[in-house]
């Protein structure tokens, strides 16, 4: 990586990241989180930060693997998975990001009976994924030229999971590419798949659930299905930084 590289990096360290998560409405999140299953935070990140970190990319360095979609049917595009130690904007986001979203998935799992409760800090949740052999980092970039796509999908990876997860987009719509938009799908029981599309600008970023979330129904609170993926883009190239809370087996 060469210094000029190496300043784009620097430039999207993200000192004040835990000033601007805490800056964040998060009763609104809450609220958004409980009644669609996504919640919109605008400008969390600016534009020559979303660029710089675009633009490592090509290091293959600050990645442990590249997944090409179509290989695997997943879809049309690549993705590579950031290794260890994180580069300081993905660490600082992940460390800062959670604790506002754990109270949140206690609540989820307290209200659809689940045993599981995570911990106020997310160093000792990914202990907790450690200790059960989930040892990879989890989060990754996302790379779409024309055409690409990305299927509806979860992010599981292992017994240990957040329920929570965020995607943030690098890139600007209409300026860097057209299409891409970001869907998500909910099944609830005995009725088709209700879409939803979240309109993102760059620098925004979404959070959303990552497998299931309760609604509360006549006869009470039970869960609903959720997926996720990115239409087809229909031209120009799209990148997304995707924030995974869990690490993988």
């Amino acid at each position: 990586m060469s210094a000029r590289d190496r300043s784009a990096l620097d430039i999207a360290s993200l000192d004040d990241t835990a000033a601007r998560v805490n800056g964040i409405a998060w009763e609104r999140v809450s609220r958004d989180l409980d009644a669609h299953g996504s919640a919109l935070i605008e400008r969390l990140i600016q534009r020559a930060e979303c660029e710089a970190l675009a633009a490592v990319y090509p290091f293959d360095d600050l990645f442990r693997s590249r997944v090409v979609m179509e290989r695997h049917g997943f879809g049309r595009g690549e993705y590579k998975y950031f290794s260890y130690p994180l580069p300081d904007a993905i660490a600082g986001l992940r460390s800062t990001l959670y604790p506002h979203l754990a109270p949140i998935a206690n609540r989820w799992n307290q209200a659809m009976r689940i045993d599981i409760r995570y911990p106020d800090r997310h160093a000792m949740f990914i202990e907790r994924c450690h200790a059960a052999g989930q040892l990879k980092p989890t989060p990754l970039l996302l790379q779409y030229g024309a055409d690409d796509y990305n299927c509806l999908h979860q992010d599981l990876y292992g017994e240990h999971v957040f329920p929570l997860q965020v995607a943030i987009l690098l890139s600007e719509p209409e300026r860097d590419f057209t299409g891409g938009e970001f869907v998500m799908t909910e099944q609830r029981p005995r009725m088709q798949s209700r879409p939803h599309v979240v309109p993102l600008r760059q620098g925004d970023a979404v959070v959303f659930a990552v497998h299931h979330r309760p609604v509360h129904g006549t006869r009470g609170v039970y869960r609903v299905n959720l997926r996720h993926g990115v239409s087809r883009v229909r031209s120009g190239h799209r990148h997304t930084l995707g924030i995974i809370f869990h690490d993988a087996a």
